[in-house]
């Protein structure tokens, strides 16, 4: 996982298609509208073009093949549960439920592929809180740092035999490891926070304004937006 989500941070800085040249408002906006349609688009039709479409936007900003399906992958284990529990004994529910997830999965991948992260949470921070938007920005980054030290803590823990005996042994330790990153956590926390005052934090990240700049690649994006709401228009309440 940690490998996966990495990979997709650095793409979306090195990428050098239109979509990564495209302002990051634009994209943000062509994804939400293809999650709603793709939450409550009432056709299958719909829903397999529109699934289309973000296969085609994935593809075309060269995000490894692997990639994209290893990251859009992520909610079929969960999905398929609920499919198992709504199932009709028909094959379209199925394939619809499956479709919803999927297709959500795909968009956020090829926005957080094709954007970088201090554009992408840049509009959101304008929207949420102050707070709420700062801690997001801040937890994107940590995560990374955080999940590598969890690897590296069970990997640890795995090759020193504390993954084997009594099970009492081992919630001991998976408890000491967890411990060990909340402290680790903490601390971090109050490092970067130390370190912001000390570089004249102003009580405000992710102040860029770039995110908004228009360019010639958001007619890429303005051309997506229009494929979208064609087939909205011309599939909306067929079967």
């Amino acid at each position: 996982m940690i490998g996966t989500l990495a990979q997709i941070d650095y793409l979306a800085s090195a990428g050098r298609t239109p979509w990564h040249r495209a302002s990051a408002l634009g994209k943000l906006l062509l994804a939400l509208a293809m999650l709603i349609v793709a939450v409550f688009a009432p056709g299958l039709r719909l829903l397999l073009a529109v699934h289309a479409l973000t296969w085609s936007l994935a593809l075309t900003s060269r995000l490894p093949g692997r990639l994209v399906a290893a990251a859009a992958g992520y909610p079929l284990l969960f999905s398929a549960l609920f499919i198992a529990s709504q199932w009709d004994g028909t094959w379209q529910t199925p394939v619809r439920l499956l479709l919803r997830p999927l297709t959500a999965s795909l968009a956020a991948v090829w926005l957080v592929g094709t954007t970088p992260y201090p554009d992408l949470f840049a509009p959101l921070s304008r929207v949420l809180p102050r707070s709420a938007g700062d801690g997001l920005f801040l937890t994107y980054r940590a995560l990374f740092a955080l999940l590598a030290r969890s690897e590296r803590l069970w990997r640890a823990l795995r090759l020193r035999g504390g993954l084997t005996g009594p099970a009492r042994r081992r919630l001991a330790l998976a408890g000491g490891g967890l411990g060990t990153l909340v402290v680790h956590g903490f601390e971090r926390s109050q490092r970067l926070y130390s370190t912001m005052l000390l570089r004249g934090h102003s009580g405000r990240i992710c102040g860029c304004r770039h995110y908004a700049e228009w360019s010639r690649a958001d007619l890429w994006v303005a051309l997506a937006a229009a494929v979208l709401a064609g087939l909205g228009v011309w599939l909306w309440g067929k079967p």
